[in-house]
């Protein structure tokens, strides 16, 4: 063959491979520009509500007439790295579920809670199309809690998103502003005239005064049990050890924790105004003469999330929020309320088992960590009939008729939310408890509480009867803007509660 026929050949080829490589790189950028449209967004992502939620939220109606897109927010600004990593990433995993998963099993309602949304926006985006975070017409609340963001974004590792969680998916039970007004409780017109009388040791149900809120109250017999767990039980930690024995009186105790009727009718009674001072708050509650406590200021938004009242656990209250309660019950009724001890705790959540739950079941078969869970996934048959925990919560709290009671006749003593005891917390708190303490009460000071019980997102290791935790105040009110913070609500912690422990009044005889 001569040379220009080689030499046409040659051109040929190296023209056909620029054709084939310039459509290629063509057809690619047209699939990568077109991939991150809302289009395509949505038919990957499409569930009943995400196109209508989406539509009423502020990034599509809105005054300016401006239209976010999906990407803007669920990817890093364009141009860098992190853009295309993300891109790519997000991309490979949405390809996969939309081949394998079955929409209508997917648990939409979970993937519209801050946990998950902290996961899939990015906090440079946002800040990309509003660098202004001052604009005309905000709020002296708004002002003060943006000049906090500023001042506090890396040191805090603070998202907008934790503040603004309906701008990208309108949630209309999300509310982002001060509470001006306790929401209506049901008492069915119910106002009970006196606190029930209590003449023996027995189940039962405290009428608090002057409202329509009652609490139904265990009596829990006095004795003895070991306190903490065995190095043998799986997952257990060293602040379980070493295990005491340990006696406590008799006492009652609420049923389940201290629901949202209960707690919004002491809001209504006690409440202050948001300009009162701690101090002046403080100083009025630890009156020898105290006739009537000072109750919290309005929270912001709406401590329940938007997922329910009723009969569901109070959220979101600091532990001194809690200790007031306890002390208003007490002013109300005439009886002594107050947190649990840890003991007291451990002793009702056992309802005299000793093994890792009050119910039948070994922790590792149970937990999601190990090999073998890993592989087969978690045996959940027992476990959900009596916990609200990570398998079966919804990553919200349920109401206290979704689970069994344990032996004892309580509800929720495990899972949905964790509870305050009266107790500072200390890691090496039972080395330095005596074997056979009768109703021992912890350190005698301290800077943070021991919670008990576990909540909605935890794993079942985490909820075994003898694992402890501590709160963790600075933490819990990262994104509080306040000075000073609240006294009474955390920002930064969904899954608190508490129930509460009334001690035996004089001349009942307890068994």
């Amino acid at each position: 063959m001569s040379k220009s026929g080689n030499k046409k050949k040659i051109f040929l080829a190296v023209l056909a491979g620029l054709v084939i490589g310039f459509s290629l790189m063509i057809g690619f950028n047209y699939m990568w520009v077109n991939s991150s449209k809302n289009e395509s967004c949505m038919a990957c992502h499409f569930h009943p509500e995400s196109d209508a939620s989406w539509k009423q939220s502020v990034h599509y109606n809105n005054d300016s007439g401006v239209m976010t897109e999906c990407a803007a927010c669920h990817l890093p600004p364009k141009g860098s790295f992190e853009y295309v990593k993300a891109k790519i990433s997000t991309g490979s995993k949405d390809l996969w579920s939309y081949m394998t998963k079955n929409t209508e099993d997917i648990d939409w309602e979970s993937k519209g809670e801050l946990e998950y949304a902290q996961k899939i926006v990015y906090n440079s985006s946002c800040k990309a199309c509003h660098v202004n975070i001052f604009p005309s017409g905000i709020s002296d609340e708004g002002v003060t809690a943006h000049l906090y963001y500023d001042d506090n974004e890396e040191k805090l590792n603070l998202q907008c998103i934790s503040c603004h969680l309906d701008v990208g998916h309108y949630n209309p039970n999300y509310k982002h502003s001060a509470l001006t007004e306790a929401p209506v409780t049901e008492d069915n017109g119910i106002v009970y005239e006196a606190a029930t009388p209590v003449t023996e040791f027995a189940n039962f149900v405290e009428t608090i005064p002057g409202t329509g809120a009652s609490i139904k109250m265990v009596a829990i017999p006095g004795g003895s049990f070991k306190m903490g767990s065995s190095e043998k039980e799986p997952f257990h930690k060293a602040d379980e050890a070493p295990q005491r024995n340990v006696t406590v009186s008799p006492f009652f105790m609420g049923e389940m924790e201290v629901t949202w009727d209960q707690y919004w009718t002491f809001y209504k009674e006690t409440m202050s105004e948001g300009r009162t001072s701690p101090e002046a708050i403080y100083a009025n509650n630890q009156r020898e003469d105290c006739d009537a406590v000072s109750g919290p200021t309005p929270p912001f938004g709406f401590p329940d999330q938007g997922w329910g009242m009723g009969e569901r656990p109070a959220i979101t209250m600091t532990h001194y929020a809690a200790e007031t309660f306890c002390q208003w019950l007490t002013l109300k009724t005439g009886k002594k309320y107050r947190l649990p001890t840890e003991a007291e705790w451990e002793y009702a959540a056992r309802g005299g088992t000793e093994t890792p739950y009050y119910f039948e079941g070994n922790p590792k078969k149970f937990s999601d960590e190990g090999f073998w869970s890993g592989l087969f996934g978690a045996d959940t048959t027992v476990i959900n009939s009596y916990v609200i925990y990570a398998h079966n919560s919804k990553n919200r709290t349920q109401e206290p008729s979704k689970v069994k009671a344990n032996p004892f006749g309580l509800k929720n003593m495990l899972g949905n939310v964790m509870e305050y005891c009266s107790d500072y917390y200390a890691e090496d708190a039972y080395s330095k408890m005596q074997d056979g303490a009768v109703n021992p009460t912890g350190p005698a000071s301290g800077e943070e509480y021991v919670v008990r019980g576990g909540y909605y997102v935890d794993d079942a290791a985490n909820l075994r009867s003898a694992a402890r935790r501590k709160t963790e105040h600075d933490a819990w009110l990262k994104t509080d803007p306040q000075n000073p913070k609240s006294i009474w609500w955390y920002s930064d912690i969904k899954g608190i509660g508490f129930r509460v422990v009334c001690e035996v009044p004089e001349g009942v005889a307890a068994n």
